[in-house]
């Protein structure tokens, strides 16, 4: 058996397992900035998230809806466009890196934290 042609891990998961994962994951890196996981799950959530930071770059209503669709709150897909995309405006790709941080105590997994590479800056809320 060839492995020409599938692309994407698979993790022991049915297809819908696999994008609630990743759905999930990618949402909670853009609440929180900063997530640490299993490096096989971090290195494909960097395939995920780098095609939703180039959608939310654009911005138009189109995208937007995109990213809407890809992430599991409207309020993470809004941050996404709004407040992390127009600070990542000045490189075309690697927004995200990936480091290796420890093995699990449970089992012994390669754990890695994926994080932006810009320093993001917090959104000023106005005062009413």
């Amino acid at each position: 058996m060839h492995r020409h042609g599938y692309k994407g891990r698979k993790f022991g998961r049915e297809r819908d397992q696999r994008r609630a994962l990743m759905k999930g994951l990618a949402t909670s890196l853009v609440e929180h900035g900063k997530i640490e996981t299993t490096l096989p799950k971090a290195k494909e959530l960097v395939r995920y998230i780098e095609k939703l930071i180039t959608k939310a770059k654009k911005g138009d209503l189109h995208n937007r809806r995109q990213v809407i669709a890809k992430l599991s709150t409207q309020m993470a897909a809004f941050k996404l466009v709004d407040e992390i995309a127009p600070q990542l405006d000045n490189r075309t790709s690697g927004h995200v890196r990936v480091k290796r941080t420890r093995l699990r105590v449970g089992d012994g997994a390669q754990m890695a934290t994926i994080e932006f590479v810009d320093n993001l800056k917090p959104a000023v809320k106005e005062a009413k």
